[in-house]
């Protein structure tokens, strides 16, 4: 049991770690990785429903557990590759266009981002029982890797649970939405019912937000 206790307290440090995303474009009070990862998780499990063949259960684990290696590897996002201005107060401007990078170089930023994070997931799990340590392993190795069907649709949560982040973000802050965030999940996003939800969210964020600008 003491174990376990270690691992809920490790875990609760996600609650004071914002969203490194958020933090670049100048957020105030942005979200927390454990904000994301709840409210993914319940969207992963309320979206589930609506789609045949698929595991539910894992599902939602896997939103649940897809970003506990944040805790010591960080929130690394694609502009962390080179594609900030050397000029913090410039940062913003970053997120008008989605990164770009060669095929060599994506996969060697992939390769690098799973060493990292699949030794901090090592780290958080090493005192767990073995059953328990062994399931959060094999489950983040699955969505790393999004082969599968639950991996590839948690994968997509991931980016419409952002989008939706985002667009709140820029709604609070009474800022410009940002093109990169809609342009990743246009790439991202193929899930007919997660599509349907991009669309909802784009008309009550951007298009409303419009409407009232006129």
């Amino acid at each position: 049991m003491k174990s376990l206790v270690e691992f809920f307290h490790q875990i609760g440090k996600l609650k004071d770690i914002p969203r490194r995303g958020l933090v670049l474009i100048g957020a105030k009070n942005p979200a927390s990785i454990a904000d994301h990862s709840f409210r993914m998780a319940i969207m992963a499990w309320v979206l589930a429903n609506k789609k045949k063949k698929i595991k539910l259960e894992k599902v939602i684990k896997m939103a649940l557990i897809h970003d506990l290696c944040e805790l010591y590897a960080g929130d690394i996002t694609p502009y962390d590759y080179g594609h900030l201005p050397k000029d913090k107060k410039d940062w913003p401007k970053a997120f008008d266009k989605w990164p770009r990078f060669s095929k060599s170089k994506k996969i060697k930023n992939f390769l690098r981002k799973q060493k990292k994070e699949k030794e901090s997931l090592i780290k958080i799990t090493s005192k767990m029982p073995e059953d328990i340590k062994k399931e959060i392993m094999n489950l983040w190795q699955e969505y790393d890797r999004g082969l599968t069907q639950e991996a590839r649709f948690v994968r997509q949560i991931n980016r419409l649970e952002t989008l939706l982040q985002a667009f709140e973000c820029g709604r609070k802050s009474k800022c410009r939405p940002f093109n990169s965030w809609w342009i990743g999940s246009e790439e991202q996003i193929d899930d007919p019912i997660l599509l349907k939800c991009m669309l909802e969210i784009a008309e009550e964020f951007y298009c409303k937000g419009k409407k009232k600008k006129k």
